[in-house]
């Protein structure tokens, strides 16, 4: 009653007001603190991702440019066609290294069909082995020794560790006892070889009509002739064919014929050999007996 009288009893309730709201209004701090802090701690997190990311941009950006890098150099470092006495310099070469056991590697790659064991050895350079294929691949464990090889003859694809460089020689050189034929719409050579020794020569050459000057009816008849020339040519190859003494056979010549007249042969090759049948025969002997050397 005497707070009642003094007005005490209205500030006490005036108090305990104001200690509510004071409780509230901490209640209210401390959650906007609770909410700042989360914002705090959201955007650090975000700060970290999109650091994280810019970090993968950039890397990836690397990555581009050194593949564009790579795309412009990448490039075999020699090319050199080999034959003859320099064919069989470079095969003994080869032949003479001694890698150690499984320490020299040999494959033989068709196609573009790069097997994993090319591509461990060769990494991003194992492109140039695609691109350059059918081919042969020679390389060690050192990296002393990095080739590809373009044979006139191509096996079936193998892929072979060993102490040396499994190279069969015959895919490479003239060995043993074959027959080589060039083959023209126009003209024939057949020769009958003992390894670069011809033992034996057959070869003829076919007169062809040149092309008419004539429109309509005529130059039909005249495309006509010239077909069934070129049949009857072709026809007389064969028989030759048919009369070589060995069993081995190559044929080379024109690429749209060869088909036509190659169909037991255990290798073909498109040449440009010209002259007379001896001569020309001579030079397509030397384009079929030639491997390209690519340094990689």
């Amino acid at each position: 009653m005497l707070d009642e009288l003094l007005g005490r009893a209205a500030l006490k309730e005036r108090i305990e007001e104001l200690e509510a709201d004071k409780e509230d209004l901490q209640h209210q701090l401390a959650a906007e603190s609770d909410r700042r802090a989360d914002a705090v701690t959201k955007r650090q997190a975000a700060q970290r991702d999109v650091n994280e990311l810019e970090d993968k941009v950039e890397q990836l950006k690397d990555r581009v440019e050194r593949l564009q890098d790579t795309d412009r150099d990448l490039s075999v470092r020699r090319r050199e066609r080999l034959h003859g006495d320099r064919l069989s310099d470079v095969l003994d070469r080869f032949e003479s290294i001694d890698a150690g056991p499984d320490g020299a590697l040999t494959a033989f790659v068709a196609n573009g069909a790069v097997p994993p064991e090319i591509r461990e050895a060769f990494g991003e350079r194992s492109a140039l082995v695609a691109e350059n294929s059918p081919c042969f691949v020679l390389t060690d464990d050192a990296g002393v020794c990095s080739v590809a090889l373009d044979p006139p003859i191509t096996p079936m694809p193998f892929v072979e560790w060993g102490a040396d460089f499994d190279i069969d020689r015959s895919l490479f050189e003239p060995t043993g006892e074959f027959t080589l034929a060039l083959v023209r719409s126009d003209l024939f050579a057949m020769g009958e070889y003992r390894g670069r020794e011809r033992v034996a020569f057959h070869g003829f050459d076919s007169d062809l009509g040149r092309n008419h000057s004539k429109g309509g009816f005529s130059q039909a008849r005249f495309e006509r002739l010239r077909e069934e020339q070129i049949d009857n040519h072709l026809d007389r190859c064969r028989a030759a064919l048919d009369e070589r003494t060995t069993d081995r056979l190559y044929v080379v010549g024109e690429r749209s014929i060869l088909s036509q007249v190659a169909s037991e042969a255990d290798a073909t090759a498109a040449v440009d050999a010209t002259g007379d049948p001896e001569d020309a025969l001579e030079d397509a002997f030397w384009d079929f007996w030639t491997t390209t050397l690519y340094a990689i």
